[in-house]
């Protein structure tokens, strides 16, 4: 049997407690309210709403896909022949969705890694 170590268990506390911020704010939350992780401001509960934060993330990588799409085809038709922004906007549809894949994927790996834990 291993032993634990704590240095090691803060480290990755902390870790997980600074990716957890940094999501909050990538979701227009502002960092979180204290030790425990809590978000809110006035009116609000003390318990995030993830589902939420994520159907947001998703929301926004559709709509800058969508508008990616529009203007590609409206360069196609010849409605516009500003090829710069039309790449631009592709890129950043690219960017989000590589993003959303590389979320999805620290998620099912962190899913796999919980119910792999000894009880």
């Amino acid at each position: 049997m291993s032993t634990i170590d704590p240095s090691r268990l803060l480290q990755m506390r902390s870790t997980i407690l600074n990716q957890n911020q940094a999501l909050q704010r990538a979701a227009g939350r502002g960092a979180a309210g204290g030790i425990d992780g809590g978000v809110g401001g006035p009116g609000q509960g003390s318990t995030p709403d993830f589902g939420a934060a994520i159907s947001n993330a998703l929301q926004q990588v559709n709509a800058q896909q969508s508008k990616a799409s529009e203007l590609s085809e409206a360069y196609e038709r010849g409605d516009t022949h500003d090829i710069v922004s039309v790449m631009i906007e592709r890129q950043k549809a690219s960017l989000g969705f590589e993003t959303t894949l590389q979320v999805r994927n620290k998620l099912l790996s962190a899913y796999r890694d919980i119910m792999n834990m000894p009880v």
